[in-house]
């Protein structure tokens, strides 16, 4: 093959170097014999020979070939034809690559700074991309004021692709006045009309970013986004639809019902893929107002009808949704859902119903009135457990309510799920409390049963609780299940509500709009970012403090905690309660401090928590873990009390380490304190 090399036949040459670069790996003793005929070739005069000799060298994948394309690809460089510099520019990356952990050599770095400026627009373009994966460590390509506005000017001659990277990569660049902000938008404007979507996308972005003080600017850019973003809705390729719609989700946050006049464009087609229609159904909730609704509840009607259960239950659930505001429609439509008496639909309708007498008390009259004979087709647990606990909650407006119960009842020897047997025996409960002469002997037999015969001890125990709690009287029991039957201040919907530009923006024109990502601070509530930061900070400050008698410096520099650390709670338990408590301590808290500040604050630090009480109950307790880089586990239990205010701090280890103990202590009282020193 080598030998066959040897030709003036491009064709023929290129498939040889093919060979060659496919089996150089396997057999590099003898791929080294192509050597000399590759540099041979990086001479010859016809360009086309000299880039496909260079690009085949650069691509032999065996060890010590870097000294011998090292001059090669540094001659390419300066070739006059530009197909062989753009061989050498991308060969360069590879070179580096090659390489793996040696030093970026920064002659090469800055012979492809220079050639930035070459008169080709794709050498140009390789060497953005090489540059990027050349100082990858560094952060990539350093994009200065003469660089960027360089950039800038020659937009015009690269091809979509290559605008696309460069807009990517001009988001680095910070102008240094409004006057040059404006001047780069100026330049920019027209690719915001381009017939390319990556290229509207990425000008898109790079508007978004150097107009963040401007809102009105943001808002008037995201409005030219609409056509772009609309056509790439209806594209035939499946994947720029999906991505389009994602992006619509990420606009709408900040402009809600800003489509809601091109509603139709996302009703689902016969032939959309289900992930498409389950985003498409998303957005139409989104832009659901008193001019669209008919038309938009009559096309998630048809969706619930769907041969695919799982996007009839989107459907079904999404109409649930704009049931919080247009509650009568809905109900309507979803009571209409139960005459065809197909198990999926009428399960997910009855947990619609649950969640939406919850939040809209005004249709419990109307939900009860369609609840009598669904009973028979529902057979999955979650739409057991929705109806029995309709039935309890409301089941003075049901008239079948406790012969329903009592079918559940006579049937509870073959109930397999825990679940659906404790809420039977809370919503009997709850029956009885208003319709005591039908239900006294069904709860009696239920409670037997429970305590008697039940083998799950959950259940058992929530027999016994409900049987004691009834021999201490009525009015008891009344204190106890006297909750509130709706919360109706959760009934607009919360998500509509316009989030600034700003929250979303990093991650316009990404991969994480696909992801589904939630936006929501960490802590947003609790401590801003500049607060975290202070936490950060002041706790390794106190860990290197001269006045810490406990540890060395030494000994604390070498102690971390290791990031993204999962335990299963099952496992968590079982080693809680298997190991021994190695130390306990108290800390003074103070009264007006939240213990979820702590929570949040420790969560940063690499301190996870594992299960912790609701806010507000007395004490407050919360177990936590932590590994270290040494691999030490470290388990926490923190118990809060009132009265005197003081945190109690249990800590266990899974290995004896009394260096690595003393170490993760003085961590978490650092961290307490630097806590603590936030409250004012």
């Amino acid at each position: 093959m080598v030998k066959a090399s040897a030709t003036v036949d491009i064709v023929q040459k290129k498939l040889v170097y093919l060979y060659m670069c496919t089996y150089a790996p396997q057999k590099p003793d003898l791929a080294v014999l192509a050597i000399n005929t590759l540099c041979k070739d990086c001479s010859d005069p016809n360009p086309m020979v000299r880039g496909l000799a260079l690009r085949s060298m650069c691509n032999l994948r065996m060890p010590g070939i870097q000294e011998y394309i090292q001059q090669p690809v540094q001659n390419g460089l300066r070739d006059k034809a530009s197909y062989v510099r753009r061989v050498a520019v991308l060969g360069c990356a590879k070179m580096h690559i090659q390489q793996g952990d040696m030093e970026v050599d920064g002659a090469i770095v800055n012979e492809l700074y220079n050639l930035l400026r070459d008169p080709d627009p794709i050498v140009l373009v390789n060497c953005l991309r090489a540059l990027e994966e050349i100082l990858k460590t560094e952060g990539g390509v350093v994009i200065n004021k003469p660089i960027a506005h360089h950039l800038l000017n020659r937009m015009a001659d690269l091809d979509h692709w290559g605008q696309s990277e460069v807009l990517t990569i001009l988001l680095r660049y910070k102008p240094r006045s409004e006057e040059e902000i404006f001047d780069i938008l100026n330049i920019l404007d027209s690719y915001l009309k381009s017939t390319h979507i990556s290229v509207v996308m990425g000008a898109t972005k790079l508007f978004l970013v150097l107009v963040k003080e401007f809102p009105h600017v943001q808002t008037d850019v995201l409005v030219r986004l609409k056509g772009p973003l609309l056509a790439a809705c209806t594209s035939e390729s499946r994947e720029m639809c999906f991505a389009a719609l994602c992006h619509v989700r990420e606009i709408l946050r900040s402009l809600p019902g800003h489509f809601s006049s091109h509603y139709k464009k996302f009703f689902c087609s016969y032939n959309d893929p289900h992930y498409i229609k389950n985003q498409k159904i998303d957005i139409l909730c989104e832009l659901v107002n008193d001019e669209n609704v008919h038309s938009i509840l009559e096309e998630l009607r048809i969706c619930c009808t769907d041969v695919s259960i799982q996007l009839a239950h989107t459907a079904i659930f999404a109409i649930g949704r704009i049931a919080r505001t247009y509650s009568e429609r809905c109900v309507k439509i979803l009571a209409g859902l139960l005459e065809f008496k197909q198990e999926h639909i009428t399960s997910a309708v009855i947990q619609t119903f649950r969640d939406l007498v919850w939040l809209c008390p005004q249709c419990v009259s109307s939900v009860c009135l369609a609840l009598p004979g669904c009973e028979g087709n529902i057979q999955d647990n979650e739409g057991k457990h929705a109806l029995i606990w309709l039935l309890g909650m409301h089941g003075e407006f049901i008239t079948n309510a406790p012969y329903v119960l009592e079918e559940y009842v006579d049937n509870i020897k073959t109930e397999t799920s825990p679940t659906v047997k404790m809420e039977l025996l809370t919503s009997l409960v709850r029956l009885f409390l208003c319709r005591p002469a039908e239900c006294q002997d069904i709860l009696g037999r239920l409670i037997h049963y429970c305590i008697e015969e039940e083998t799950n001890m959950a259940v058992r125990d929530r027999g016994l609780f409900y049987y004691r709690l009834l021999s201490s009287g009525v009015n008891e029991v009344l204190k106890i299940l006297s909750g509130p039957k709706s919360d109706p201040s959760l009934g607009v919907l919360a998500d509509r509500t316009e989030q600034p530009v700003n929250t979303w923006i990093t991650d316009f024109n990404s991969l994480t709009p696909l992801y589904d990502k939630k936006y929501r601070e960490s802590y947003s509530s609790i401590l801003t970012k500049s607060e975290l930061s202070f936490v950060s900070k002041h706790l390794v400050e106190d860990l290197h403090s001269p006045d810490d008698s406990e540890v060395s410096k030494e000994t604390i520099d070498l102690f971390s905690l290791i990031c993204g650390v999962s335990i299963s709670p099952e496992r968590f338990e079982k080693k809680w309660t298997s190991i021994a408590t190695k130390l306990c301590l108290n800390i003074e808290w103070k009264q007006e401090a939240e213990p979820d500040l702590l929570q949040t604050s420790l969560h940063v630090l690499n301190i996870y928590t594992i299960a912790k009480s609701k806010a507000g109950t007395q004490p407050w307790k919360s177990y936590l873990y932590a590994q270290d880089s040494n691999r030490n586990m470290f388990l926490v239990e923190l118990v809060l009390n009132t009265n005197p205010p003081v945190l109690q701090v249990t800590v266990k280890q899974d290995a004896e380490n009394k260096d690595a103990l003393t170490n993760f202590v003085t961590f978490l009282k650092s961290a307490v304190s630097t806590v603590l020193g936030l409250i004012k």
